[in-house]
């Protein structure tokens, strides 16, 4: 089975801005990759740009301070948008070319299967990324110890957050379904109420109208602002923060209510 376990990190100001830098790194050689993409009429296969990355270093200099398979990702990250791309237009969608990721667009990288590593330092658990160095990690929950560590994306949100996730796969097997459950429960997606089960219980829908009424004052006020000034990024960190709040008190909710029916109908024995 594969999940994804994400961690904030508390990189210190010198680490922030080499992640900063190796981000805009990762960034521009998408754009480049994307540039020479649009020039051909006949796209090589992925693995063929990839090949072409050590005679990229020759000249571009920044290409040799990233990972070569954060460099990598990127190619592949190009390709996959290309994919997706092609899939909406075979299902009929009206849909362009990709464009170009500008710096507020663009803020992850990714390794995979080298380049990184966890480790407890003097008790303290640290990333460590190849180029990079040692970030300080939360360790909110302890990764499976019969889980392999696929890769890991780092990524700064729009609220300057910085966050880790780690892609992993764990070696277990599905639990056959008993004969004679002792509780069992349906639940169905309702339109008035949130949800129903088959227990006769209806879950009201959260009220987040006062979150979105702050999100929506922080947006007008934002949009009065003159576009890349101080007094916008200001507002522009605001805007975002409301954002991720909207976002977590969603995501506590719904934690909440799994919560509950894994507690409460323990179909398989496993709490």
């Amino acid at each position: 089975m594969q999940y994804n376990y994400k961690y904030r990190l508390n990189p210190p100001e010198a680490l922030t801005e080499t992640l900063l830098n190796h981000v805009d790194t990762c960034r521009q050689l998408y754009n480049h990759v994307l540039y020479l993409l649009n020039e051909t009429d006949d796209i090589p296969a992925r693995y063929e740009v990839q090949g072409r990355l050590p005679d990229l270093k020759t000249w571009w200099d920044d290409l040799t301070d990233v990972h070569s398979k954060v460099l990598q990702m990127v190619v592949k990250r190009v390709y996959d948008n290309l994919s997706t791309l092609k899939a909406q237009k075979e299902n009929g969608r009206a849909v362009g070319m990709l464009k170009w990721q500008p710096p507020r667009e663009y803020r992850s990288l990714t390794y995979n299967q080298s380049g990184f590593e966890l480790k407890n330092t003097s008790g303290r658990p640290v990333l460590w990324l190849s180029k990079i160095g040692e970030i300080p990690i939360h360790l909110h929950r302890d990764i499976p110890e019969n889980a392999t560590i696929k890769q890991v994306t780092v990524k700064r949100e729009p609220t300057g957050e910085w966050y880790a996730t780690f892609g992993i796969d764990v070696e277990e097997t599905t639990p056959e379904k008993p004969e004679t459950p002792e509780k069992v429960v349906g639940i169905d997606v309702g339109i008035l109420k949130y949800a129903h089960d088959t227990d006769g219980y209806a879950i009201e829908s959260p009220d987040f109208s006062d979150e979105r009424e702050r999100l929506e004052r922080a947006q007008r006020d934002l949009s009065r602002k003159k576009h890349g000034s101080a007094n916008w990024e200001k507002q522009r960190q605001v805007v975002a923060e409301r954002h991720a709040n909207l976002k977590r008190k969603r995501r506590d909710f719904l934690h909440k209510l799994s919560n509950y029916y894994a507690t409460e109908y323990d179909l398989y024995g496993l709490l």
